[in-house]
């Protein structure tokens, strides 16, 4: 009897858990070990697509008979990746920067199934415009949302309402997975 494929998530992050599991897709986490992501590049938009490639591959090296899903997310402000803040005091300053400002979420997908030569790799951009944010809205927020794991620190699905005006894209996407994007990919083999 041939086995069963499998679709692994080359991420530990609870919020593409849950957007992949709410989809509708069966899956297994596994995430990538020992994989440095990159930090810099030339083209910091590019960065979130070489990551989940990256991540992917890792874990699809250990598992060639199954697909294998890896994502990375960053948040574009100008030309600065915002990562994830170190403490409050960065994720206010982050915030500061971000009020009354336009700024991108971009997340990188790979779908790879060695087995079948499959390698799939594209990137979702949304473009998230914040309110003018107060010091004590910021404050507020912050108090509300645990934000050290986030990258922008903000988590759009936790309050967001208090920050973002209004989202030009796939509002999963901000979250971490843009899922619409992820189901056109993944149901053309499942």
């Amino acid at each position: 009897m041939p086995r069963l494929l499998m679709l692994l998530l080359a991420s530990e992050s609870p919020r593409r858990r849950e957007l992949l599991h709410q989809a509708g897709f069966e899956f297994t986490v596994e995430p990538a070990v020992g994989v440095e992501e990159l930090k810099k590049h030339s083209d910091p938009r590019a960065l979130p697509a070489i990551n989940a490639g990256r991540k992917a591959a890792a874990v699809a090296a250990l598992h060639p008979e199954d697909w294998v899903l890896g994502a990375d997310t960053i948040v574009l402000f100008g030309n600065r990746v915002i990562g994830k803040p170190r403490d409050l005091n960065e994720a206010e300053e982050i915030l500061l920067s971000l009020s009354g400002e336009v700024h991108e979420v971009i997340t990188g997908v790979a779908l790879i199934g060695v087995a079948r030569g499959i390698r799939e790799i594209w990137s979702e951009v949304t473009r998230v415009h914040f309110r003018e944010l107060t010091s004590e809205t910021i404050r507020r927020y912050l108090e509300l949302v645990p934000v050290l794991d986030k990258a922008g620190a903000y988590g759009i699905q936790e309050h967001g309402e208090m920050l973002v005006e209004s989202v030009d894209g796939d509002f999963n996407n901000v979250i971490g997975l843009p899922i619409s994007s992820v189901t056109e990919h993944l149901k053309k083999y499942f």
